[in-house]
């Protein structure tokens, strides 16, 4: 039995020793001592390259604007580890944490020692989320994202209403695989046999295979640009777009995520709310949706952090990432003198998205952090040497430095990971109060 949040907070950070091993028996296994909560949860699945957290940001805020009890289960936290599950919109107490980590740690202790072997901490987490909302907390949806590939994440367990692949991109190759279809395979590996899906992806290699899957399990497949579109009205500081669907039409919808990409995002929401009310009963007035929609944020995502000087933040962590945080740029900031810091993960394209950020900047400053799979200090100062970008072993120190440096119209942006920048944000974010 763990006492206190933080003995409850360390017992689940010592599993992450366990890395990532894709397979749902060790799952299945713990589920089955919880009586199966995952077959009492009404959910919406959600997996993709990028784009999944930003899509539950959106369908959790328009249902919150409904009236509705949402929980959501996403990965990883930015500032808090109770963060990765949200009930309308806050994150868990303590004292439900602890309650959690103290009903799993007898069933994990049980686990370990079968062939299947030990849990790792995002399995234990899946669990507790999966515990909480089948047998604690009630609620009318249940958002949850994938945390690797889908087919054999530890997510796909559950039965949703709802199906959504919001993109697919090249990421976790030594899991996913090289190919743009080999990675499909594992995302559309979430599809269920007569459950509605949805998608943003554009490219047509992808769309075959999710198209085939969608066949194969006689699901009807909802596709950006062909049932459902976004007629982009270019908005100034913010996106403004009209949705069209086969049902609908929306006109002057703003969103305060910026991004061509958060549009299609955005599109995949409003598809699933219109299933989500001509299926299953839920209902959604436009009023709703729209004022959603605009109140919809999600940190991290070109979230700035101080005006002066101007930093933003994002977590952009592979190359179609990266290709969308360019175009967001160029459209937004194209007036501003760009300075990037950037870090990311030792298993990432680095030098392929560190060559895409040059399109917008030349002034880039390269760093590392305290994570087990960032760059080492050698990885980081062969890899700027070979870029010919500059480079500061502490990060805080670069951010420093070029906050000395910066202009009047100058903007410091940090990317490159989404764990890097949940450390960047709690030294900014203390530093700025």
């Amino acid at each position: 039995m763990v006492s206190t949040y933080n003995d409850a907070l360390n017992w689940m950070l010592n599993r992450t020793k366990f890395g990532i091993v894709p397979g749902l028996q060790r799952m299945e296994e713990m589920l089955l001592r919880l009586d199966q909560p995952h077959h009492h949860i009404k959910a919406i699945h959600i997996a993709g390259t990028n784009g999944k957290g930003s899509t539950i940001s959106y369908i959790q805020s328009i249902l919150l604007e409904a009236g509705y009890k949402v929980g959501a289960f996403t990965s990883p936290y930015i500032i808090d580890y109770r963060e990765q599950i949200m009930f309308c919109g806050e994150m868990i107490g303590k004292e439900d944490f602890i309650m959690l980590v103290n009903k799993m740690k007898p069933i994990v202790e049980e686990v370990e020692i079968l062939p299947c072997g030990a849990p790792t901490e995002f399995e234990i987490l899946t669990t507790m989320a999966f515990y909480y909302f089948g047998q604690v907390k009630e609620h009318d949806m249940f958002l949850v994202e994938v945390g690797l590939g889908g087919l054999e994440d530890c997510t796909n367990v559950i039965t949703p209403l709802i199906s959504i692949i919001t993109s697919i991109g090249h990421d976790h190759h030594q899991i996913l695989g090289n190919s743009i279809e080999e990675i499909t395979v594992q995302k559309a590996g979430i599809i269920k046999k007569g459950i509605p899906t949805i998608t943003a992806e554009l490219k047509e290699e992808a769309l075959n295979i999710i198209q085939k899957m969608a066949i194969k399990n006689e699901s009807t497949l909802f596709e950006f640009d062909k049932q459902f579109k976004a007629i982009d009205m270019n908005g100034l500081d913010h996106e403004c777009f009209n949705f069209v669907s086969q049902q609908n039409k929306f006109e002057q919808i703003e969103i305060s995520m910026i991004g061509q990409h958060q549009i299609r995002n955005a599109s995949c929401a409003i598809m699933a709310i219109e299933l989500l009310t001509d299926t299953y009963g839920f209902q959604v007035t436009e009023k709703a949706l729209k004022s959603g929609l605009k109140k919809a944020y999600r940190e991290g995502r070109l979230e700035k952090i101080s005006t002066e000087p101007m930093i933003l933040i994002d977590g952009a962590h592979n190359i179609e990432g990266i290709q969308s945080l360019v175009q967001s740029i160029k459209s937004h900031f194209n007036q501003h003198d760009i300075t990037i810091v950037f870090s990311a993960l030792k298993d990432k394209d680095v030098i392929e998205m560190v060559e895409l950020l040059q399109n917008i900047t030349k002034n880039i400053t390269m760093t590392t952090f305290d994570f087990p799979r960032a760059m080492s200090h050698e990885e980081l100062i062969h890899t700027s040497e070979t870029l010919n970008v500059d480079y500061e072993i502490n990060f805080k120190e670069a951010i420093e430095k070029n906050v000395k440096k910066i202009q009047k119209n100058g903007i410091i942006l940090l990317t490159g990971s989404l764990y890097f920048i949940s450390d960047v944000r709690k030294y900014l974010v203390n530093k700025h109060n």
